[in-house]
Formats: C-alpha cells, structure tokens, sequence
C-alpha cells in the first residue's frame, strides 16, 4: 500500500464562534480523490488549510510530511504544492504565458531560460500551445480554467488541490477537463472539490463527503451510490412521498426516498446515494 500523502486527524477550524471544520479526519494517498458537500460544508476552508493558506485551531495535520502549522513546513510544501482555486485571481490584461510565469516566479523559479520551458511544458500539457500570447480576457472561461490548471502544474507537484476545476464549462469543456484530471491522478495525490457529482463518479477513486465541517462518509463510489439501494424507484407520476423527483427523458418519474411495497426499483447512482446521506444527516441534526 502507497504510504498516505496526506494525514487529518480531528482537524478544527474556526471563525470566531462558528466551527467550519469540527474534528475531520482523512486520509489521502495516489490517485483522485473527490470531496462533496453543500454550499457551506465547510470544504473550502478545508482546502485552503492544505494548501497552507488557513492555520488549524486544533488538530493535526501532515501534508507531504510536512507540518504547515510551522514556517519551514508551510514553505517546503508551498514548493510541492499545485492549487486551483475557485477564483484564480487573474489579471485581465496579462497573457496566458505572462500570468503562468508570473506563478512560476512565486514558486522560486529563479533562472529565467529554466523557468520559461517550465512554462511552456505545462501550457503545452492543458493543450494551450497556440494560446499563450493571447491575453486572459480574450481566452473563454474553458480556456482561462486551462491557463489556471497550468498554473497549478508549475513544478509537476506531487500534490495537487483543485477547487470547482469544472464550474461554469459546457458539456464539451467539462469532458476535456476530465481527460486532464485523470491523466495528473497518474502518480499522484489530487483532491477535487466539486458540486458535480458525475464528475466523482467518472474520475475518483474515493469521496469524502463533508457537511456543517464534518465528515459524512470515507469510501468508494459505489458505497456511495449504495447508500441508496432500494431507494429508487419510478412511476408515472411524482410519489409525494419522495424526498425528491422529477420526470426523465421517457416520461417516467424517477423517485428518491422511501419506495413504497412494490414498486419498480432503479438502479442508484452516486447522486441518489449524496442526497439521501444529505437528508439522513439533516433528520439527525433537526432531531436534535
């Protein structure tokens, strides 16, 4: 077994009295791994303590055998670190090689000739060759998440955090940036923070799922989407008794809930199974 990239143990984060992170724990090691959870579950602010840019208030925290509450540990894994935010932080009049060299600037790339093939090589890995003379502002918003991808990949890090990478693409778009998603999860660790649950189904290997900044469920996919099995069911118009439903392409109602006796069962999916551990943790808490 590949040693564990990244270590969490009862991780907590606060914001004067309100706890965004409340004792989380993981694990993460090769491969891509996808982090849920609703606005607010507390998933930014814990991407942003990994990539050293938030201090814990409790816990601990190992990020490529580094310690990022220290000074020496915050700037070795700064060094080996690739980080997309949600909001790159670009300047319009820049072009596409200006803004990623000026990344590989931050980053301690110091010899000039060195540093512009460093740049090149990533453009040219986000299939944006013939694009970096071309300002940030003429790019389309497919082509600025490229330029910021590239950005991340400056120093071919060992790690690699990624923050809504697909927010905002058309279809076509996201599917280009899944190809490159799942090619960087080759030989080494990545965690993608999306709302898009078929993105996780088609690239992840494992989720965590986080909600009011704790872990929910630490698994595969498909125990996911098997947290919905006899679950699902259709009919020909929407059960009231389902949490949720809406009519499909054919014309039947896909619901989600407690099926009543004898009802078609669906096959689940990853969603089906979000949703409903949503809910069951929703019930507990109200109960409460």
């Amino acid at each position: 077994m590949s040693p564990a990239a990244v270590t969490v143990r009862e991780l907590a984060v606060n914001y004067r009295s309100f706890k965004a992170l409340a004792g989380v724990s993981f694990t993460l090691g090769p491969g891509v791994t996808g982090l849920l959870g609703p606005n607010g579950a507390g998933k930014t602010t814990l991407l942003r303590t990994l990539a050293t840019a938030a201090l814990p208030d409790g816990g601990d925290i190992s990020v490529l055998g580094m310690d990022p509450r220290t000074p020496e540990g915050r700037l070795g894994i700064r060094r080996r670190l690739g980080y997309l935010p949600q909001d790159p932080g670009f300047h319009p009049a820049f072009t596409a090689f200006e803004f990623v060299d000026y990344v590989a600037i931050l980053k301690e790339l110091t010899d000039r000739a060195a540093r512009h093939r460093e740049v090149l090589r990533v453009l040219d890995a986000v299939g944006l060759p013939g694009r970096r003379g071309k300002k940030i502002k003429q790019l389309s918003g497919g082509m600025r998440q490229r330029v910021a991808l590239a950005a991340a990949l400056v120093g071919d890090p060992e790690f690699l955090i990624l923050d809504e990478p697909t927010v905002g693409l058309d279809p076509e778009q996201r599917l280009r940036f899944r190809e490159l998603i799942a090619d960087l999860g080759d030989g080494r660790t990545v965690l993608l923070s999306t709302h898009q649950t078929e993105d996780v189904a088609a690239l992840c290997r494992r989720v965590v799922v986080l909600d009011h900044g704790t872990v929910k469920f630490d698994g595969e996919p498909p125990a996911l989407a098997a947290v919905a099995a006899g679950r699902v069911w259709s009919s020909a118009e929407r059960d009231p008794r389902a949490l949720a439903g809406w009519r499909t392409g054919v014309g039947t109602v896909r619901n989600i809930g407690t099926a009543p006796s004898g009802a078609p069962l669906l096959e689940p999916t990853l969603e089906d199974g979000y949703l409903l551990l949503l809910d069951a943790t929703a019930q507990k808490e109200h109960a409460a």
